[in-house]
């Protein structure tokens, strides 16, 4: 039977889960694909406001389809996390504590991980009407502009993920 978290409390439990292990998250998580990441890093580099607190925040890396059958929205499944290596370093030592995403992760994103006790975990591909059915809101908080792209705040229930890469730098793909 999958543990039950909760994103607010990140910080209480996210160097209790191991690799491998299925848990379901309910809370806060936002969205961020590579087009939000070039933005919030030059924000960063500016000194400008960010769209949301770093600090113990959980981003899921997706964009979703438009909302369909009634719910908040369509389609929501993870987008290749690789795509955001370059950015994951600087978010982590700013606080960041988790990601969300699909596949494996840079060396240099293991480094980052372990040096700041966060984490990453696995959404699976190809489920993403499942991972819709998890959205209880969404509201788009900044880039509009940049559509599916656009950063989002979601409030989640019971979402499913893996622990891919646990605080200590353990991974379910270096097994």
């Amino acid at each position: 039977m999958p543990r039950k978290f909760r994103t607010e409390d990140i910080e209480l439990w996210k160097t209790d889960v191991r690799v491998g292990e299925e848990i379901l998250l309910s809370g806060t998580l936002y969205t961020a694909r590579d087009a939000a990441h070039k933005r919030i890093l030059a924000a960063i580099r500016e000194g400008k406001p960010l769209p949301f607190p770093l600090k113990n925040a959980v981003i899921y890396y997706a964009g979703p389809t438009p909302p369909t059958n009634g719910l908040p929205a369509g389609s929501f499944g993870p987008t290749t996390s690789s795509r955001m290596d370059p950015y994951l370093p600087l978010l982590t030592e700013m606080g960041l504590a988790a990601t969300v995403g699909k596949g494996d992760r840079s060396d240099e994103v293991y480094c980052a991980l372990s040096k700041s006790n966060a984490i990453y975990l696995a959404a699976v591909g190809g489920a993403g009407a499942l991972y819709a059915r998890c959205v209880k809101s969404i509201s788009v908080i900044a880039f509009d502009d940049l559509g599916c792209e656009s950063v989002k705040q979601l409030e989640i229930e019971d979402f499913p993920v893996y622990v891919a890469i646990d605080a200590n730098g353990n991974s379910i793909f270096k097994r």
